[in-house]
């Protein structure tokens, strides 16, 4: 199987240099230069600050045997993920492109339906889909935005002639986390070596609160010409809660629970010691699912009763708006393609992983017969869970699976097992390279803008292409060149 390697065109071996990419070229100088117990006592030192603010994530696996999860530091690896700018260019267009089409297909979704009626997507992808929500049709949502914030999870593969190619592994459009990591990653290395971004000309990543208020504010009812903003968090026990109570500081507006709004006449409003104050724009951290116990589950105490009605009427907007999962149910992501093409009369600029659909015969007759060479998933599937790896599965396990999917077959996709490229990375051993991913943050408000790069993760274990953090993935900064 072919490799590609972010730093290196060859990678080096016993006593050999290996030849580095251009645009790793000074890094790679000054790394070969820094002293390994430096190194080591930077990685420490980087430890104990991320501790003391508090950056954790809930891991769950076979060593929290009673489910609860297990919190602990999100490992940040100190060599960075270089991308030259001319790549970052046409990755961005990509995502564009990518983000605009979805958007514009939610709307066709809960309006006129024009893709179904074209027969471009099947009705009953859409209608069977766990997560369209009929609350939503025929409802006007500002701008026509739904996914304001979307998590675009990219991997680069190497083609026939071994040269990476960009790929969407999938859309995250509901509440798509991370974001807080690629800042304070940012900041961490900056703190650590300051040097070396007098020598890099990297884009910056810190306005990012900023640009994600703007987009907010934007996409307020038309009610108010001073929106006023809150993030509301499911709570301190949700794994993301650091995220939520960071990018509410950094934007400068509440974090608040459920509790701390109610709806009357129509309105949110917010308890504040100097009295109810109007909310206008809530970006919610929490699932439709809970939102509102009045419309989806009655014994939702996360949510709002009456933010339904007030959403229905125009007085408040959500970011993300309900009913998003339709277009990140993994069971649509093969149609991403043909929603560019049918909206926009564009082809794509970033290409889909292949996927075979299982709820089709002859996808599901291909899929039984390679499970020990695919990567299976079900359809409503997050944070690695759910999914066979199937060239790194036992017997046992791959039979397992064969039972799940013969007895659901609508329920899971299946994709080739991609040589997802890797990146330098400090282990135990040393340096050695390990599978990355990069997740951007699209931005959707009157225009769709995002900072350059995104996190990057890392599958920390030796020969592993799971990268979530839930499972046990790092981090890395990601570094976009601007020139």
């Amino acid at each position: 199987m072919r490799r590609f390697d972010e730093m290196y065109a060859r990678l080096p071996e016993k006593g050999e240099a290996g030849e580095v990419r251009q645009h790793y070229e000074a890094y790679a100088r000054w790394l070969a230069a820094q002293d390994p117990r430096v190194m080591q006592s930077r990685r420490e030192e980087a430890e104990v600050i991320f501790r003391n603010v508090g950056i954790t994530f809930a891991v769950y696996g076979e060593k929290d045997e009673d489910g609860s999860g297990t919190e602990r530091l999100i490992p940040f690896d100190l060599i960075p993920r270089i991308i030259p700018a001319h790549e970052w260019k046409s990755m961005e267009a990509g995502l564009v492109q990518r983000v605009t089409a979805l958007n514009r297909f939610i709307h066709d979704i809960y309006h006129e339906q024009e893709i179904l009626k074209a027969g471009v997507i099947p009705r009953e992808q859409i209608e069977g889909n766990a997560q369209f929500r009929p609350e939503m049709v025929g409802v006007d949502v500002p701008n026509r935005i739904y996914s304001h914030i979307s998590g675009i999870d990219i991997v680069r593969a190497p083609d026939a002639q071994g040269h990476g190619e960009y790929y969407v592994l999938e859309d995250n459009l509901r509440v798509p986390s991370g974001v807080s990591y690629m800042l304070e990653d940012r900041k961490m290395m900056m703190r650590l070596f300051p040097d070396l971004f007098s020598q890099h000309r990297v884009a910056p990543v810190a306005h990012y609160p900023d640009l994600l208020l703007e987009t907010l504010r934007a996409s307020s009812p038309a009610t108010t010409a001073e929106p006023t903003v809150v993030v509301l968090t499911p709570g301190m026990y949700n794994s993301a809660y650091f995220e939520h109570a960071f990018l509410a500081q950094q934007m400068g507006v509440e974090l608040v629970e459920g509790k701390d709004l109610f709806v009357d006449d129509g309105y949110v409003y917010m308890r504040t010691t100097h009295g109810p104050q109007r909310v206008d724009v809530i970006y919610r951290r929490i699932d439709d699912d809970f939102l509102d116990p009045l419309v989806f589950r009655p014994d939702s105490s996360l949510g709002v009763p009456g933010l339904l009605s007030a959403y229905h009427g125009g007085r408040v907007t959500l970011a993300n708006a309900v009913g998003t999962g339709v277009a990140d149910d993994k069971s649509i992501y093969p149609y991403v393609p043909d929603m560019i093409r049918f909206y926009l009369s564009e082809e794509p600029i970033l290409n889909n992983v292949p996927t075979y659909q299982c709820r089709k015969k002859e996808d599901l007759d291909y899929t039984l017969a390679h499970l020990e060479k695919l990567v299976v998933k079900e359809v409503h599937g997050a944070g690695g869970y759910g999914m066979l790896v199937g060239p790194a599965s036992t017997k046992a396990e791959i039979e397992d699976f064969r039972q799940r999917v013969l007895a659901r077959p609508e329920g899971y996709i299946a994709q080739p097992t991609l040589a997802l490229s890797a990146c330098p990375t400090y282990v135990e051993a040393g340096i050695a390279p390990r599978h990355i991913d990069l997740r951007p943050f699209v931005l959707s408000g009157k225009t769709v803008s995002m900072v350059p790069g995104g996190l990057t993760r890392v599958a920390l274990k030796e020969g592993s292409l799971v990268v979530n953090s839930s499972q046990g993935g790092g981090t890395k900064d990601t570094w976009v060149l601007e020139k």
